[in-house]
């Protein structure tokens, strides 16, 4: 049995999948009513080294699940009209994201060149998330 590499996968979604800078997430974020940044990554790895301030979380396992309004754990505060930014650690996660919620329809969804450390590189503000806590978004 021959399978497609994660490498394949995510090689493809980053052809499809909008990539911004973080100066570009920065100037989409004036408007919080219209865009919001979503930190992918796994809880462990905000407890690790934080988040960037103002984001909200949904993990990738649950993302897909959180933003489709007929799925019975939608988060109604997120409307789908909201231009989504997503960040992981570095892009490959929030490609495929991207790509998934493209499949699903959304096409106000980006993705951040560089993840995390690219945006905390351009000035982002670190938000600290305390070990063996649950996590609440500022969002």
């Amino acid at each position: 049995m021959e399978i497609k590499s994660t490498k394949l996968l995510v090689e493809e979604a980053l052809k499809i999948a909008k990539t911004i800078t973080p100066f570009e997430a920065k100037e989409m974020l004036r408007n919080l009513d219209t865009s919001i940044l979503i930190d992918i990554r796994d809880v462990r790895e905000l407890q690790k080294t934080g988040t960037i301030e103002g984001s909200r979380h949904m993990p990738r396992g649950m993302l897909e699940f959180w933003l489709d309004p007929q799925s019975p754990y939608f988060k109604k505060d997120m409307p789908i009209t909201m231009n989504k930014i997503l960040f992981c650690g570095s892009n490959w996660r929030s490609a495929l994201a991207t790509k998934t919620l493209m499949e699903m329809g959304f096409n106000n969804v980006t993705h951040i060149k560089g993840g995390f450390q690219a945006l905390v590189d351009a000035g982002f503000s670190v938000q600290k998330v305390e070990p063996n806590s649950t996590y609440k978004s500022s969002a």
